[in-house]
């Protein structure tokens, strides 16, 4: 055992001053803080004060004065502060792994209460600019300089993305699940407020450059798709409808016949139905809906499958065999703009010939009053970029609807989170998405949405799917490319 510590402190020494360390100089307080904070720890060489680190004029001045083994970068300008050996086993972490950056679970103080802050593992998936590495990024410097050297875009807001996309196409980024600093939080909002920050107008040029780092690494790596699609026949099969408003409800008492009432509201040249599928409700759901049931559009479905997320219920839908020929979403919280918004829908599908249709929502409260940031209509997808900058942004828009042949052919990933971006990912790959930027949809947000207020744990798991589903896109599309 005696050997074994003399070992240790060996190892360790051998790793003194391998640490340059670079700290926003936002708030000269907090950085002199954590400026002798970290110089406390033998491994540090010294703490380097920078002005910025987003944009490639920043990233390559810390590349500049990185004359260490190991490069860390702090991204927050509130105090910070390591556990006990915890600059240490970052180090070691890296030194085992051989691990381009690793960075770790941590602690936040929000509001005066410390709390844990897990985070998730990086796969190949995880292209969202706003992936959660906490503030203590740990680069190894070789692999820092190698990245910063293939940096020919100067980028205002993109150049710490631009930085982690370049070091991930040739080492590993490593998790630590292990709790080994202490952050401050500021942004204390719920998760719910947080989910649309990316849409957000005035977010809009740190968004473009996004989109430029992110499809460059995806033409890197093979997974870029060019602008040419399968033509879909719309003629394939026929359908005693033509189009299916589909709403999966569980409890949803308050809300049920608004959105009922919207659907048979719609005014349309066609034939529809409605197919809600009541996936085992005990609050009175069940009866509310029944109520309509004078209304032969009304197809109402209590699944056999009592194990069903939002997706097994859309699958219950889909290959019901009174399903339109365009199967179109509908939540049981929100209600359509107006009478004409399916109309729209159907027409977009045979005028930009596409298999899915993404429309614009407009984010209400309750009582359907404007909620910030307002409209939500996903310019940034563009008919040539699109599918590519689907991978790096964490959802396509609402409402959704689908070509029903090539709908059961994919099917729906039996989730209730995420299964709608895995639809527009698959979809994507071979097919057009059309577009509508008139608002078809009101999106209302309360505290019994699903997503209004998860805890760290929840929200994680999400990411963590989606980052999976990203991630077999990915593998996908480097697949179809080399065919």
């Amino acid at each position: 055992m005696q050997q074994l510590k003399n070992k240790t402190e060996i190892h360790l020494a051998e790793l003194s001053g391998l640490v340059n360390c670079f700290i926003l100089n936002q708030n000269t307080e907090e950085a002199s803080k954590t400026a002798a904070s970290l110089l406390q720890s033998t491994l540090v060489n010294k703490v380097i004060v920078v002005d910025a680190l987003h944009s490639t004029a920043a990233i390559k001045n810390i590349a500049a004065h990185a004359d260490t083994a190991y490069t860390l970068i702090y991204a927050k300008t509130s105090e910070l502060s390591f556990g006990y050996f915890g600059l240490e086993r970052m180090l070691q972490i890296a030194e085992n792994s051989g691990a381009g950056m690793v960075y770790a679970d941590h602690y936040q103080i929000k509001e005066g209460v410390k709390t844990n802050a897990p985070v998730i593992a990086y796969q190949k998936g995880s292209l969202r600019d706003d992936f959660n590495f906490g503030s203590v990024l740990l680069y190894r410097t070789d692999v820092l300089q190698k990245a910063v050297a293939g940096m020919n875009t100067d980028y205002k807001h993109a150049g710490l993305y631009d930085l982690r996309l370049k070091v991930s196409q040739s080492a590993g980024l490593a998790h630590i699940n292990e709790y080994l600093y202490t952050e401050i939080e500021h942004d204390n909002r719920r998760s719910g407020e947080k989910q649309f920050d990316y849409v957000d107008p005035k977010n809009r040029a740190v968004q473009i450059e996004m989109e430029q780092a992110c499809t460059k690494h995806l033409k890197k790596i093979g997974a870029y798709l060019n602008p040419e699609f399968t033509k879909v026949d719309f003629t394939c099969q026929e359908f005693e409808y033509e189009a299916s408003v589909i709403i999966p409800v569980r409890n949803r008492i308050r809300t049920i016949a608004d959105a009922i009432r919207s659907v048979f509201a719609q005014k349309t040249t066609f034939k529809f139905n409605l197919i809600v599928v009541d996936n085992y409700s005990t609050d009175g759901t069940t009866e509310a809906v029944r109520e309509f049931s004078a209304d032969g559009r009304l197809i109402h479905i209590i699944p056999e499958n009592s194990d069903l997320g939002i997706g097994g219920c859309w699958n219950t839908a889909v290959f019901h065999p009174e399903c339109g020929k365009f199967a179109v979403q509908l939540d049981s919280d929100d209600v359509y703009s107006d009478e004409n918004a399916l109309q729209k829908i159907v027409d977009a599908f045979y005028e930009q010939n596409c298999a899915m249709v993404v429309g614009t929502y407009m984010l209400t409260d309750f009582d359907k009053q404007p909620l910030p940031p307002g409209v939500i209509d996903h310019r940034e997808w563009t008919p040539e970029n699109g599918r590519n900058n689907a991978l790096r942004i964490n959802g396509l828009g609402a409402p959704r609807a689908f070509f029903t042949p090539l709908l059961r052919q994919i099917r729906v990933p039996n989730t209730s989170y995420g299964e709608d971006y895995a639809l527009g990912l698959a979809f994507s790959r071979d097919y057009q998405i059309g577009r509508i930027y008139d608002v078809l949809y009101l999106c209302r947000r309360w505290d019994d949405n699903s997503d209004a207020s998860l805890d760290v744990v929840k929200m994680n798991g999400h990411n963590t799917y989606k980052d999976r589903v990203r991630t077999w896109e990915l593998e996908a599309r480097i697949r179809k490319n080399k065919e």
